[in-house]
């Protein structure tokens, strides 16, 4: 645990609201940087020649490609935004769909049937509204392999009126409602790439395939585990849960993991309202928005743990970070408390220099934080089991920005500050279980929906995805600021920081704004896209999920381009660096109603990998606009883009 530090007592929070947002960004452009000079600290620098098989998979997305040029300009012609029920891509590159939504993992299952969907079937199926992926090359601990892995990808969430003929939302049935809980959680499925052909497949029958939904069993674990607030009737120790929900963005760890997490969990309980003024559960339930009366699921009728009336605590035992590991089709999942309990987007992994695990997340919310765990042991090259618990001690941190460019990381430790037995933190458990509550009172920076936030191979700096928030600036609102500086930011923007001395267990960082969204053509929107040419820039709005490439590329994916652009959403790449640094080209345009989620490129970058969710915008299936993939009606489902020809494959190339 850290002690307190006189720079914490110290900081006062700016918050200039007079400064024009030109003014905020030069003074950002123009500011040296914090760490000019020195020299960017490899990932993953535990590696060892005697233990660099057994990493091998995790230095394939977390280190640069030595012998690629770094200073890449991408070279794709750009795709034009689209209102059309396709996939399209540019020039020279291919996709095909590689799983969707009804799918058979095994064998014995029988084929997607629309009018006959079952529980039973739909957890040994493909899931619903895929999101993050997660590519795990095979064999384990080999030299990565580009060709043939895992895809482990999560199932968000359900939509019944795009599921079901004839769905009455004000009446489903228990056999719909537990299809929806079967629909959700995780599919981990093997698959292969044709050498020759280029083209995916997934294997039926594979001994990893495995489907993870809102039944199976789970463990708790970490500082919250077996506290109070954790316990229920039909779990009284507090150790174990049933199933994951709303589960979008995630991570990978350096032993062979894969973490997927809670984010929207709000939405499955209901009745909060039941409850009494004041029983101090309630307005923790309210300040992570548990409905006050129904849900609008419906599942509260057939399941008593979604009434928070008759299970006042199992909202608490959602919102979490799960481990799971993709090449043991037995493990049991772990919902990992250390790492706070929010609506999560991301869980990336960074090894700091001292070998211990950092893992940013963000809050996907408007005005909610930004948030970093650092872990209180280092990673152990030479006894992976070693690290199975890594993730269990640590300090989870809150992050404040200053208007002047700089920033700080709060910890978020039982006595720090008002964390204290006062103000309803008695125990670190107190404060995990309620990270939200503890945060507000530390006086974090409220942000503009922190959704994805990745690690850039190639420089080390940390990229944050702030995707919108129309109520910035309102009254009553927060106003704007140097790290939000945009009035009803509709658009979106992406934060650049830089942890001091490029170690990601620091407590001090750097920023700058690196790209305001939205139409460069247009005045109205306030963008910024470094020193582009508008001319050249795609329009770009709601940037959502990040992955780099090895070059160090940026490719961002897109949620709400048709409310705000007219177009559909997509996929995009920059560069971070050089001439072409911010200059956004759009490369995927996406089914019309639909959100790309999961951007994940293979360990040799010569596929990237995205999740189409909810084609048709969750119409119902009579009415919807979109009948892609198959023509018949619309399935979320995971496409592969590669490139069609030539001797250099690599995506963006």
């Amino acid at each position: 645990m850290c002690k307190k530090n006189s720079k914490y007592e110290s900081f006062k929070f700016q918050n200039n609201q007079n400064v024009s947002i030109n003014e905020l960004i030069r003074t950002q452009v123009s500011r040296r940087d914090f760490l000019k000079g020195i020299l960017v600290v490899p990932l993953g620098t535990l590696e060892s020649s005697d233990t660099a098989s057994r990493f091998a998979f995790f230095n394939s997305f977390s280190k640069a490609d030595p012998l690629l040029d770094q200073s890449f300009v991408l070279g794709f012609q750009s795709v034009v935004g689209s209102k059309a029920d396709k996939v399209s891509v540019p020039p020279g590159y291919e996709s095909q769909v590689i799983i969707r939504w009804g799918d058979p993992l095994f064998s014995d299952v029988s084929l997607f049937n629309l009018d006959d969907q079952t529980p039973e079937a739909q957890s040994r199926q493909f899931g619903y509204n895929c999101d993050f992926i997660g590519y795990f090359p095979l064999p384990h601990h080999s030299i990565p392999n580009g060709h043939m892995g895992l895809l482990c990808v999560n199932h968000e969430y359900t939509m019944g009126t795009a599921m079901f003929p004839g769905y009455d939302s004000d009446n489903p049935t228990r056999v719909q409602v537990d299809t929806e809980i079967s629909a959700h959680g995780m599919t981990v499925v093997e698959v292969r790439q044709d050498r020759k052909t280029k083209k995916w497949q997934y294997t039926i029958d594979s001994s990893f395939n495995r489907r993870i939904t809102g039944e199976t069993l789970m463990k708790i674990t970490g500082p919250a585990a077996g506290h109070s607030l954790l316990q229920t009737s039909a779990d009284p120790s507090g150790l174990q849960v049933r199933g994951m929900f709303n589960n979008c963005g995630g991570g990978k760890t350096p032993w062979g993991t894969i973490l997927t997490c809670e984010e929207n969990f709000n939405q499955y309980f209901a009745n909060n309202d039941i409850l009494d003024d004041l029983d101090p559960r309630k307005s923790i339930h309210n300040r992570y928005g548990i409905p006050r009366k129904s849900s609008r699921r419906k599942w509260e009728r057939f399941h008593s743990r979604f009434d928070v009336s008759q299970e006042p605590n199992e909202p608490f035992r959602s919102g979490w970070v799960v481990e799971i590991d993709p090449y043991n089709p037995n493990s049991v999942p772990r919902k990992r408390t250390a790492l706070g309990r929010i609506k999560h987007e991301a869980a990336t992994v960074v090894v700091a220099p001292s070998g211990r695990i950092v893992v940013y997340s963000g809050d996907d919310e408007q005005f909610d934080y930004m948030y970093k765990f650092v872990s209180s042991n280092s990673l152990s090259p030479l006894n992976s089991d070693a690290n199975r618990n890594l993730l269990d001690d640590g300090t989870l941190y809150v992050a404040l920005f200053n208007d002047d460019g700089s920033g700080q990381w709060l910890p978020l430790i039982q006595g720090y500050g008002k964390l204290t037995a006062e103000h309803g933190f008695k125990t670190q458990g107190d404060i995990l279980i309620n990270t939200r509550g503890a945060a507000d009172l530390l006086g974090a920076t409220p942000m503009d929906r922190p959704e994805d936030i990745e690690v850039n191979p190639v420089n080390g700096k940390v990229y944050c995805v702030m995707t919108n928030n129309s109520e910035r600036g309102d009254r009553g609102k927060p106003a704007v600021d140097g790290a939000n500086p945009r009035s009803q930011n509709r658009y979106g923007h992406i934060i650049e920081l830089t942890e001091d001395i490029n170690d990601h267990a620091a407590l001090w960082f750097t920023w700058k704004i690196f790209m305001l969204c939205g139409d460069p053509s247009n005045p109205d929107h306030k963008t910024f896209f470094q020193q582009c040419d508008p001319r050249v820039v795609s329009p770009i709005s709601s940037p959502d999920n990040i992955v780099f490439d090895r070059r160090g590329n940026l490719w961002i994916t897109t949620d709400g381009m048709k409310r705000e652009l007219g177009i559909n959403d997509g996929v995009f790449a920059c560069s971070v660096i050089g001439a072409d640094r911010g200059c956004v080209k759009q490369f995927l345009s996406a089914p019309i109603g639909s959100e790309v989620t999961g951007p994940e490129l293979n360990s040799t970058n010569t596929t990237i990998f995205v999740s189409i969710q909810h084609p048709g915008g969750g119409d119902r299936l009579k009415r919807s606009s979109s009948t892609w993939p198959d023509g018949d009606f619309p399935k979320p489902s995971v496409v592969a883009v590669i490139k069609r020809e030539g001797e250099l494959d690599t995506i963006g190339a």
